[in-house]
């Protein structure tokens, strides 16, 4: 009796949205990238996390691409050669194409594939810029992506901090293939400078509050 009721009151409900033009929607299944140490790991395998590896066999950089798979996902030029940021970036194309069949150690390692395995989804530069270490996504580029809050220290050359962290892998969206160390030095130099320039902040290399800023709501960096 009481499954009856109940069943009742569901019809009733359902009726109901209809009746008011409304719809019932079930939340799409979320997607999933494998873990910044999942890729750590196939690396190490694959070619000692050596990005600039040319072993002389046809396998290039730190995910051995050989030269038809890398063209396979829009990649230029030989593997090896480009940046980190860049190897990343079509190693989870790849993925999404093809999951781990291509790699040899992902059998190895015994690596499953996710919700993103096959799933033919072109990824962007910033969904792969956690690969190199960050073990998060970045927010996309532009206004509108969530800013972590001003840490009220201004950063300069050779400072180390949990903050310039977070700095440095926001920076990857715009292709600087940082690793996440937390320490200023000339690649994060590099990247305040041409941060400031690109939104008119004065380019003393400091890292304060409004280059800070410019890393998720201003221009990117020519």
């Amino acid at each position: 009796m009481i499954q009856n009721r109940r069943r009742t009151a569901a019809r009733v409900l359902l009726l109901a949205f209809a009746a008011l033009g409304l719809q019932l929607t079930v939340p799409a299944a979320a997607s999933a990238d494998p873990a910044s140490n999942t890729w750590a790991k196939l690396r190490m395998c694959e070619s000692s996390g050596r990005y600039a590896t040319n072993t002389g066999n046809g396998y290039y950089g730190a995910y051995q691409f050989d030269l038809p798979t890398w063209r396979s996902v829009g990649g230029a030029g030989r593997p090896d050669q480009a940046a980190p940021a860049e190897q990343d970036y079509r190693a989870l194309y790849l993925y999404r194409m093809r999951g781990w069949q291509p790699w040899q150690c992902a059998g190895m390692l015994k690596l499953a594939g996710d919700a993103d395995a096959r799933s033919k989804r072109v990824p962007t530069y910033a969904e792969s810029a956690y690969i190199g270490g960050g073990g998060l996504p970045t927010p996309p580029p532009g206004p509108g992506g969530p800013k972590p809050a001003w840490p009220g220290v201004v950063y300069q050359y050779g400072d180390c901090a949990a903050p310039l962290k977070a700095f440095q892998l926001r920076m990857n969206a715009y292709g600087y293939g940082f690793t996440g160390t937390g320490c200023y030095y000339e690649k994060t130099r590099t990247a305040v400078l041409d941060l400031q320039r690109a939104n008119g902040i004065k380019d003393s290399g400091l890292l304060g509050p409004k280059t800070w800023d410019a890393a998720w709501n201003g221009k990117a960096p020519r």
